[in-house]
């Protein structure tokens, strides 16, 4: 395939976004693409605030919200369904580039079978996966199936290049966006919080499965916490009309204490960003380690981070991962900055222990000075590219 070859003057960027932190990444490279004057549809999979820029969705971005080695093989036969039907709608009509935001599983499946069919389509991997972490040899697979990758920090960049892979460093929009001081009372008010009452946010994911794993452990803790701590208020965003059902029903079968400490806030807008909000209008924050983890950093929130898999999948990758920490936040650091409470560590005994040393002595302060230092850092770095313009000029459009 000849990746210089001419193309139209309207372009055709497809996109395949597995979750809501994608869409946020999919919405704001439509913006660039549009900010740098390109003249293109956009069509794939993706969510409201890809869709609220003129993305047309092929397939409902819920489709693709599966995680887990073990935990996909039941939806094995339907994401087989949707990567053939994605390739069959575009072997007639090809885009000139395939943009996978991340969900790598999926996207690079859909790469290359793009490679494999020699559709002449460049591919693009926006966010890495965690390659440098576990499972290594996958780069040899991003080699082939990859012609760029974008980074969201730069020691991923430093990992492509021993292999030749090519790669750019753009960084996180919202490490830009987001300001090192932000308005906790300014988001109480977005909610309709009361601003003199202080409170907790949960985040137990955007996908079915890791709410229906982690929000029983965090309702268990806020139990318990309330007991000693009975003024403390609590709240969970619920990103999608599917993720508010779960919670309320799950919230159902509480304590009315924790029914009435504990208050849902649903997404109203089409930016989707009601975590985003909520964490910034919290004290502390309990979550589900992942993408999540990066927008609490950036919003230097005292954080205490926890995950469960399946306990096979858990089995499998705790064989192949290669650093030392879970976390975004300390991953970045190479320090262990916040509390990871993973597998059988993510119990309601310690949510409580961890969250409270948070409230109640100085690690909390610790905590944020250290996060706002990270934030700092990463908007220094002079390396970062604009990830429409890094696209652009990686295949002379």
């Amino acid at each position: 395939m000849n990746k210089d070859k001419p193309v139209s003057k309207r372009l055709k960027i497809a996109i395949v976004v597995g979750e809501v932190s994608g869409d946020t990444l999919g919405a704001a490279l439509i913006r660039s693409f549009k900010a740098q004057g390109i003249d293109a549809e956009f069509e794939g999979i993706g969510g409201s605030q890809m869709i609220a820029e003129g993305f047309h969705s092929l397939y409902p971005m819920e489709s693709l919200s599966v995680m887990g080695l073990v935990e996909v093989l039941k939806h094995l036969k339907s994401l087989f369904a949707i990567r053939d039907g994605l390739i069959a709608h575009w072997e007639q009509s090809p885009p000139d580039i395939y943009i996978g935001i991340d969900a790598p599983d999926f996207n690079l499946r859909v790469a290359k079978l793009i490679k494999d069919k020699q559709l002449p389509i460049r591919t693009v991997q926006y966010v890495s996966p965690s390659v440098w972490a576990w499972r290594q040899k996958r780069v040899f697979n991003i080699k082939y199936a990859i012609d760029l990758v974008l980074c969201l920090f730069p020691f991923e960049v430093d990992f492509y290049h021993k292999y030749d892979v090519p790669a750019v460093f753009v960084g996180h929009p919202l490490a830009r966006q987001l300001p090192l001081h932000s308005e906790q009372q300014q988001a109480k008010q977005q909610l309709n919080l009361p601003l003199e009452q202080g409170y907790i946010a949960l985040l137990p994911g955007s996908r079915s499965g890791e709410v229906a794993r982690l929000l029983p452990v965090m309702l268990e803790a806020v139990q318990s916490i309330l007991q000693s701590h009975s003024q403390l208020q609590f709240v969970i965003p619920a990103i999608n009309p599917q993720r508010a059902a779960q919670i309320r029903e799950m919230l159902a079968t509480q304590s009315p204490q924790v029914q009435h400490q504990v208050r849902m806030i649903e997404n109203y807008d089409k930016e989707a960003n009601i975590g985003r909000l909520v964490m910034q209008g919290s004290d502390a924050i309990v979550l589900a380690s992942g993408t999540a983890t990066l927008e609490a950093l950036l919003l230097h929130r005292p954080m205490v981070v926890v995950y469960k898999l399946h306990w096979l999948t858990y089995f499998i990758a705790s064989l192949m991962v290669k650093i030392p920490y879970y976390s975004l936040p300390n991953i970045i650091a190479k320090n262990k900055l916040v509390s990871e409470l993973i597998q059988s560590d993510a119990t309601a005994d310690n949510i409580e222990k961890e969250l409270l040393n948070l409230l109640n002595t100085e690690r909390g302060q610790q905590q944020t000075e250290q996060l706002l230092a990270l934030h700092q850092m990463l908007i220094a770095d002079q390396s970062i590219q604009d990830p429409a313009q890094a696209i652009l000029k990686q295949f002379q459009l």
